[in-house]
């Protein structure tokens, strides 16, 4: 009896921290579902929006990439900040924002149109920044894992959205601001379940003393090359997966593929990448460090692009699967870097906001760069080896990112009571 006492008293504590493991990603993902959609559909109805709204097709174009080139615009307002909110507060506001930017772009004028997906860019912006900070705050030893699960969230979310866009909108007979419209539901419901817990953690926070000022942590952070390699990474590699959501569904139609099928590749990298997220704890587990899934990302996306590019069209679906593989490991490998790279949670807050915030801004070149030079040289060969050199050059950045080290740890100096010094 005594023994089995002793099991049970040790199974506990494991039962609890598994549940609050399970608890706290729910949490999660529930945001994380959210954060794509406003942008992701869109696309299966651009064409309806522009007809309706008799927009060019330059209006058409940035109605969609308006929000991409504000998906880090809190990253890049947060080290002007005096002390920074608390990632709780951040979420609900982030909820709160996109359900009135998702509702301003049902109003039946082109400035409301549009200013309702600058708001949801915005909104998009702040989730983003706060959700790696809570992975490194509340799951320090399971940031890899968390992270596939965030990243897979948002990839479903994403595909969801725009799978289901068209067929809601014929269930209904309605028009397109019925799928648009409803995408403010699940944004409300998660912004109600993660009110509670900003209230009690703002209550917590009462009485207790202020840490480092927001500004003298980002100071130290922007000054850090470590941060500038993360950084650097994650723009690159999300400028690919911008080039592949923008222009992969045009390439494969300029082949000869049908209007139809060409969206599906795009549907098929999108649902793999999901795959790419989750085996990064897999794999993970079995390395020193993070540098062999940064060389996996960019031979996985180099070889996807070119196959997709040049390969026989009817192997199109083969080479889909290979890039969406590659885009996958590299999204949440480079997520993973936030909270693998801080020392702590302030760390990880201020990190998360340069390289998003810078991050997204090297992002949304790709679309554009891709597009002129495409006009300039009537084909796609130029385009896509310059999109090749990229996936090339992101191993540079990505290599230094992915050694074990850290953004803020004590030195020796420091623990002797002087000034910490980044590395």
């Amino acid at each position: 009896m005594g023994r089995r006492a002793e099991a049970g008293a040790e199974d506990a504590p494991r039962a609890t921290g598994r549940a609050a493991l399970v608890g706290g990603l729910v949490l999660i993902v529930i945001v994380a579902v959210n954060l794509r959609p406003a942008i992701a559909a869109v696309g299966p109805v651009l064409t309806e929006i522009r007809e309706g709204f008799q927009l060019s097709g330059t209006a058409a174009g940035a109605l969609t990439t308006l929000p991409l080139v504000f998906f880090g615009a809190y990253g890049l307002l947060a080290p002007l900040l005096k002390r920074a909110p608390r990632s709780e507060t951040l979420l609900v506001t982030a909820m709160g924002l996109l359900v009135v930017g998702l509702v301003l772009r049902l109003l039946d004028a082109p400035f409301f149109l549009f200013a309702g997906s600058l708001v949801a860019g915005i909104a998009i912006s702040v989730g983003n920044i706060a959700m790696p900070t809570i992975i490194k705050r509340d799951h320090p030893n399971s940031i890899t894992t968390v992270t596939a699960v965030y990243t897979v969230a948002v990839t479903v979310g994403a595909s969801a959205s725009s799978g289901l866009a068209v067929p809601v909108e014929d269930a209904f007979d309605a028009s397109w601001r019925l799928p648009l419209g409803l995408l403010a539901v699940p944004a409300a419901v998660a912004g109600a379940i993660w009110l509670p817990k900003a209230l009690r953690a703002a209550r917590a926070a009462r009485g207790v003393p202020a840490a480092a000022g927001s500004r003298e942590v980002a100071a130290q952070v922007w000054r850090a090359g470590l941060a500038w390699q993360v950084t650097v990474f994650m723009g690159l590699q999300s400028l690919l997966a911008y080039v592949t959501l923008g222009w992969l569904p045009t390439i494969c139609q300029d082949r000869g593929m049908a209007e139809a099928p060409a969206g599906y590749v795009l549907a098929l990298a999108s649902a793999v990448q999901a795959v790419g997220s989750l085996a990064v704890p897999l794999l993970g587990r079995r390395m020193r460090d993070q540098r062999p899934l940064v060389v996996a990302t960019a031979a996985l996306t180099l070889v996807g692009f070119a196959g997709v590019t040049w390969a026989p069209i009817g192997s199109v679906w083969g080479w889909t699967v290979v890039l969406g593989l590659g885009q996958g490991l590299g999204f949440a490998t480079a997520l993973s870097f936030i909270g693998l790279r801080a020392h702590d949670a302030p760390v990880a807050a201020q990190l998360s906001g340069m390289a998003q915030g810078v991050g997204y801004v090297i992002a949304a070149l790709g679309p554009l760069g891709i597009g002129a030079l495409h006009d300039a040289t009537g084909g796609w060969t130029v385009p896509m080896i310059g999109v090749l050199a990229i996936a090339g050059i992101m191993t540079v950045p990505g290599l230094a990112a992915g050694r074990n080290r850290l953004i803020g740890s004590p030195s020796p100096a420091e623990e002797a009571g002087e000034a910490p010094v980044l590395r």
